[in-house]
């Protein structure tokens, strides 16, 4: 005999479950193993269902052969069942929705999903089945989903719940039926207990984590008390909810989490209950309302952890300054790496701190050779990395810190500013804010939020879980991984980019030599930068250790030295650039935006970092335009205005001819040419690669022709390779002079052979062009035969519509034409070796372009005819036939 069953005090999700599973175990019985919810008591005395639902009384459990389990695995909320499930003749299937715990009940199948309601993984399976529903049955499981997701609300809900409660609208569900069971008012008894709630109700506080505890008592039982958690979080601003209840001689504990820090099914897990980590609930008998509250309270203290220490938002390494060191130097050192406050290190420990505002008065009054210790602060508050968030906050906000040093054995670990603090404000609200709505609809892309699900989305699995091994790694080291640059900004556009970047906070190396161990690798490294390529079975990708950089003077490259994490971000190109992924265990996924990139990503904006962006690094104005035009998007006001005043100043003409080559070849490659080359145009940069480079009319053509050829090529689908960037710089180039070309390319600084070959690829393409007759296939062929593919393109894009034609025919045929005898078979026909076999090949040749010979005997005939082999010997040597 099958059984179907679930928890006790059944709900919607259990009751829809429990039908929905019928269809897939036709012959089971369907059994409450105890009372259900008000509600659904309710809906059972004024809806029949499809099936009847026995009760325990009415079945012999020695003729249990399978339990079918649906929206419970714990052996404690199953009542009699439990008795049975450790006899081994009994086969389990469970179908469940909630975190998996240690003691729970194992099953021969498990289906057990990350979804909001049990209900949703059976509507899945009857639409992927094609399982036909009835209208009824179909509201019943929406009755289901709504319940167990509040209407679609709570934050445990996920797109598939969504789906599957639209395939059940589609299916005929009633919608007014649902709200009439979901959405009930409360009446007398409900709005007593409640009241009572609200005046017993008492708030302790743990690690900064408001916590309301309330307590009542009924003689009589009373259902869904679970929705007076959430009228009573609209009155009380707390972070976590609990209800004890004594009700019919046990205590009901219900709990609800509005923040992630408090894993309440964690918590009840010691108590016997279950749940999720935002709502759970548990049925304690052999403890009192007081004990029960005391027994909590006992737990907590275990298991709440404080939301964020020190170690979370602090910033480290810090650039910090010797005791001994002058003023002066304190200056440079602010300036080069871009700071306002530097820690002062005495024999390597902390000593204290010293601003830019003294170092700068310091100066202005004659003291520069002074030493920083003369005019450093020494009484500055200081923190632990355990110290709370809620500490860090009253201690800057009460003392006006801007700079919190974070010490650790007399030594300076981290540093937290204003900003800092600020950040880590904003993300707690912005948690809050998600768990109190539903997570997957916000339109936001809040800072903090996590990846993992996107990342196991677009990575291949094998990238997946080699950047999960990654955190691991630098976890058992001591460091702090993330991943960087295009590959996360890509994952939040949807998009995959498996060009993995790794930026360690420790050393980069002694990572990159550990994973590559683990994956047996080759690692490849490079000790002055700090930095490593690890190359896999599957993949190549780049360690470096998180660092800084300054610039001795504009355009020059950067100096660069070991830093945070922050840092590193900070000195790339723009925002949407500036984006890292947590990569260790506990925070992975966790996405860090320092910048605002996800700001900038969802408003397609361009934007720089700070007001010398150009300066330090021109080659980002061509950046700036790249990425504007691959991804659609704006580059800001402000950016455009800094480009115009770094093109006003003529700091291109410092710019290195290879780092301007290497980045048009990037802008010809990735992006719509044309349009790259108008706003190069539109901000005077074309200047910088020859003053005489006009955006006009012919230049223009050239460029939509050449666009024309190259995608025509492309959907030939050949093997070739073009090499697209040196094309465009042939057409960018080719309304100079000869000399000026020569100009140009020696100002970006071109290898001599890429030279060579773009000078006369545009020479050969104009002369080519005045021997292709179009009726005559034999010239084309002649004129184009052993041009490099770039210059036939070049000149294809030059050439007029009977001409294209012409070249066309020669790119998809004439140039593969090879004629089937060689010297060989005409040395087996008679004919000696000398320069008349050039000839007689030649003209074979030119027959089988025209079209005239078709296979090996056509060419044997053609020889036999038009080179008798008596004339040909009567043929003095030295002397031509045609004489």
């Amino acid at each position: 005999m099958d059984i179907i069953t679930t928890h006790l005090n059944a709900d919607f999700d259990a009751l829809a479950s429990m039908i929905a599973a019928k269809k897939f175990y036709p012959d089971a019985i369907p059994v409450f193993p105890g009372s259900q919810e008000k509600t659904v008591r309710e809906f059972l005395s004024l809806s029949p269902l499809p099936v009847e639902i026995k009760k325990m009384r009415d079945i012999d459990f020695s003729k249990i052969s399978r339990l079918i389990l649906v929206d419970v695995k714990s052996p404690s909320r199953i009542g009699r069942f439990s008795e049975i499930i450790t006899n081994n003749k009994i086969v389990i299937h469970i179908y469940d929705h909630h975190p998996v715990e240690e003691d729970d009940i194992r099953g021969q199948k498990e289906v057990i999903e990350n979804v909001g309601a049990t209900t949703t993984i059976f509507t899945e399976m009857i639409k992927n089945e094609k399982i036909e529903i009835s209208p009824s049955e179909a509201t019943l499981l929406m009755l289901g989903i709504y319940e167990e997701t509040g209407s679609l609300l709570f934050p445990s809900t996920t797109v598939r719940d969504l789906m599957a409660a639209a395939y059940l609208l589609k299916k005929g569900a009633n919608l007014n039926i649902v709200s009439k069971f979901i959405k009930k008012d409360l009446g007398p008894e409900e709005i007593d207990l409640l009241n009572e709630l609200i005046h017993s109700s008492k708030e302790v506080i743990i690690h900064d984590i408001k916590i309301a505890i309330a307590t009542a008592t009924r003689e009589t039982y009373i259902g869904d008390i679970a929705s007076l958690a959430h009228k009573i979080r609209e009155i009380r601003d707390v972070d976590v909810i609990f209800l004890i209840i004594m009700m019919e001689g046990r205590v009901q504990l219900i709990a609800r989490s509005y923040i992630p820090e408090v894993d309440v099914s964690e918590i009840l897990h010691e108590l016997g209950g279950g749940g999720h980590p935002q709502a759970a609930s548990a049925v304690i008998r052999d403890m009192g309302v007081e004990e029960t509250r005391d027994r909590l309270l006992e737990i907590l203290t275990k298991k709440v952890r404080p939301s964020m220490t020190a170690k979370d938002i602090m910033t480290s390494p810090v650039k910090c300054i010797e005791h001994t060191s002058t003023i002066k130097n304190a200056e440079k050192m602010l300036t080069k790496f871009g700071v306002n406050v530097l820690p002062v290190l005495k024999d390597g420990k902390y000593y204290g701190i010293i601003s830019r505002e003294v170092v700068e008065k310091a100066i202005f009054h004659g003291f520069g050779r002074s030493k920083v210790y003369e005019f450093c602060t020494t009484d500055v508050p200081c923190v632990t990395p355990d110290t709370s968030i809620k500490t860090i906050e009253s201690t800057m906000i009460e003392q006006n810190q801007r700079f919190l040093p974070v010490i650790q054995d007399d030594h300076i670990v981290g540093a937290i500013t204003r900003t800092d603090l600020l950040r880590s404000i904003y993300e707690t609200i912005l948690r809050k804010e998600r768990l109190a709505t539903d997570e997957k609809l916000s339109v936001r892309s809040p800072v903090g939020k996590n990846l993992t699900s996107i990342m196991k989305a677009k990575f291949p699995p094998e990238v997946f879980d080699l950047l999960k091994m990654a955190g691991e790694v630098a976890e058992e080291l001591g460091f702090s991984a993330y991943l960087v640059g295009g590959s996360v900004r890509d994952l939040l556009m949807g998009e995959t980019n498996l060009d993995i970047d790794i930026v360690i906070e420790g050393d980069g190396i002694v990572f990159a030599k550990e994973l590559g161990k683990r994956l047996n690798a080759r690692v490849r490294t490079h000790a002055r930068f700090g930095t490593a390529v690890v190359i896999t079975d599957f993949l190549k990708f780049d360690v470096a250790t998180a660092r800084t950089e300054y610039y001795e003077s504009p355009a020059a490259l950067p100096r660069i030295e070991a830093s945070s994490i922050k840092k590193d971000l900070y000195r790339r190109d723009f925002t949407i650039n500036t984006m890292a992924v947590k990569l260790n265990p506990e925070h992975f996924g966790k996405l860090i935006d320092f910048f605002g990139g996800q700001k900038d990503i969802k408003e397609k904006t361009i934007r720089v970092l700070h007001n010398l962006s150009f300066i330090e690094d021109p080659t980002r104005a061509f950046r700036a335009i790249r990425f504007s035009e691959r991804f659609g998007f704006t580059i800001s006001k402000h950016t455009l205005n800094l480009i115009r005043t770094a093109v006003k100043i003529n700091l291109f003409e410092r710019l290195s001819g290879s780092r301007m080559y290497d980045e048009l070849k990037l802008l010809f490659t990735e992006t719509n040419p044309l349009r790259a080359i108008k706003r190069l145009h539109e901000l005077d940069l074309l200047k910088f690669i020859h003053p005489s480079i006009k955006l006009d009319k012919r230049l223009e053509e050239t460029f939509i022709s050449l666009q024309e050829t190259l995608a025509w090529f492309k959907l030939l689908f050949l093997k070739e390779e073009i090499n697209k960037p040196h094309l465009y710089l042939m057409a960018l180039i080719e309304g100079l002079s000869p000399p000026e070309r020569m100009e140009a390319l020696n100002r970006l600084d071109m290898p001599e052979g890429k030279r060579e070959e773009i000078i006369k690829g545009i020479e050969i393409a104009h002369s080519v062009l005045h021997k292709i007759v179009p009726t005559s296939p034999k010239d084309t062929y002649h004129a184009l035969h052993g041009l490099d593919l770039e210059t036939v393109l070049f000149a294809m894009a030059k050439a007029g519509d009977e001409q294209k034609r012409a070249i066309s025919l020669y790119l998809t045929g004439l140039r593969n034409i090879r004629t089937e005898i060689t010297g060989d078979d005409l040395k087996a026909m008679g004919y000696k070796p000398g320069p008349i076999f050039k000839k007689i090949l030649g003209e074979v040749l030119d027959q089988k372009i025209e079209g005239k010979l078709h296979n090996r005997e056509d060419e044997l005939k053609f020889v036999r005819e038009r080179f008798p082999l008596e004339k040909i010997e009567d043929i003095a040597p030295g002397q031509n036939r045609s004489d």
